[in-house]
């Protein structure tokens, strides 16, 4: 197995960083006072040792009641409460182990699990983004679930996309449960593009850059200087997503090999997309000086008609009065039907101390969270990623389901070790570079392949 998955030393603590924008990836609120955690009703834990927004400070300090599972969940804000109410409802069913959830500083999350579980004082179950799942595998935070889904009868198959399986399979093990899947999409005010004479239709039949810029021309012509064609920020992760979806699209090839020890970028195809992008800042369809932390702020204030942004946005955009929108599937710019995509998976950490009893009970909850929890969960804005959800008439009501094919043309990250803080952020800092006028093409490529040789595995 490849490089040693369950060896139960870490071979090194990597430094969590603040993933901008993705769902439940909250900033973290003012200390409070330190003490004791303990358990609610809700199987959410409350504690005088908590910040603003609820998280935990010293989650290996919670005190579990004998008897229950800890889990350790990164979602704040209002996933957060989504995610409470699943873990409410699985206790309401007076399960033999009732479930505690403890919420950690979002920062801190990853940095403090893997420490956790190399003392021994890790949670029986947590959370981790498809990005990150190799790693915490190839470290041994995590174990496989193979023979406890069969324990438990559970075939991933008749519930999930094959695509949704094959980000969670490492050497041919399941490492996880998909909950979600959260895409970089489209999103479009209805007021904008009547006025400018585009037609949902018009939208729908987007096939090439031509179609998508011809429309974008229109609001242009249009809608007049107060307004932006196209909502983006002028660095950060949503420019990185829409040059990596065109990397895709053109045909690109995963940045590294299969066990992550060689550059494979394809220089013509990143090139080709990084100047696809950047033509639309430079002719002008982008306003100039959208801050990477207020990526959708144009759009929800009215200002913009088209939006590149994430699925955990539709539910704001929801309760935002006054502006009427929909959303659709991150358009198919060049040859291939392709977009960004991460997803929040459940995982399983090493813990000596936990029975085959207690570990079948976890992967049970695991599995009711994401098929029996995933109509709740879909109330955060991601795509659920079991069937029995994203598949039902109650979700087929809701506007997630407009984008439900991302579940297919979603284009997970490569499984490297040093992806997640090592070759997404130092590729997201080269291209910024870029689009920011501060490196001509040729030396952004040049720092990207470096970026990825940096972080080899």
């Amino acid at each position: 197995m490849r490089k040693n998955l369950l060896k139960t030393v870490l071979t090194s603590t990597m430094v969590a960083t603040m993933c901008a924008s993705l769902a439940a990836c909250g900033s973290s609120g003012s200390s409070g006072t330190t003490g004791t955690a303990s358990a609610s009703q809700s199987g959410t834990v409350t504690s005088v040792d908590t910040n603003s927004d609820g998280t935990v400070n010293n989650p290996e300090a919670v005190q579990i009641k004998s008897g229950d599972l800890s889990f350790w969940s990164l979602f704040t804000g209002g996933d957060g409460d989504w995610w409470s109410k699943i873990v409410s409802d699985y206790n309401d069913t007076s399960p033999k182990y009732p479930v505690q959830s403890v919420t950690l500083v979002w920062a801190d999350y990853y940095t403090k699990l893997q420490t956790a579980v190399a003392a021994g004082k890790g949670p029986d179950m947590g959370i981790s983004h498809v990005s990150k799942l190799y790693e915490l595998a190839s470290t041994g935070v995590i174990e496989p679930l193979d023979d406890y889904l069969k324990d438990n009868d559970i075939d991933l198959t008749k519930y999930y996309s094959q695509n949704n399986i094959d980000a969670v399979t490492i050497d041919g093990h399941i490492y996880a449960i998909p909950l979600d899947t959260h895409a970089e999409v489209m999103y479009y005010n209805t007021d904008l593009i009547n006025q400018a004479g585009i037609t949902e239709d018009d939208i729908a039949n987007i096939k090439s850059m031509d179609d998508f810029k011809a429309l974008l021309k229109k609001c242009k012509d249009t809608l007049g200087s107060d307004y932006t064609p196209l909502c983006l920020s002028n660095s950060g992760d949503d420019p990185f997503r829409v040059w990596y979806a065109l990397y895709y699209q053109m045909g690109g090839t995963s940045f590294v090999n299969d066990d992550a020890t060689k550059c494979t970028l394809d220089k013509d195809k990143a090139e080709a997309a990084m100047k696809a992008l950047k033509d639309l800042y430079d002719e002008g369809y982008i306003q100039k000086g959208i801050n990477s932390d207020d990526n959708a702020v144009p759009f929800q204030s009215g200002k913009a008609a088209f939006l590149f942004g994430g699925t955990w946005l539709t539910g704001t955009f929801e309760s935002t009065n006054g502006l009427n929108f929909n959303n659709a599937c991150f358009p198919q710019l060049y040859d291939n039907q392709t977009c960004w995509a991460d997803s929040h998976t459940l995982i399983l950490p090493v813990k000596k101390s936990r029975s085959k009893e207690e570990t079948e009970a976890a992967v049970k909850f695991m599995f009711y969270a994401s098929d029996q929890g995933g109509i709740t969960w879909a109330g955060s804005g991601q795509i659920p990623a079991s069937s029995t959800a994203n598949q039902s008439d109650e979700y087929k009501s809701m506007k997630g389901y407009n984008v439900i094919n991302e579940l297919d043309n979603a284009q997970f990250a490569p499984k490297a070790s040093h992806y997640y803080n090592g070759i997404k952020t130092d590729l997201q800092s080269a291209l910024d570079g870029y689009w920011t006028g501060q490196v001509d093409l040729d030396t952004a490529y040049a720092n990207m392949e470096t970026a990825v040789k940096n972080n080899l595995d």
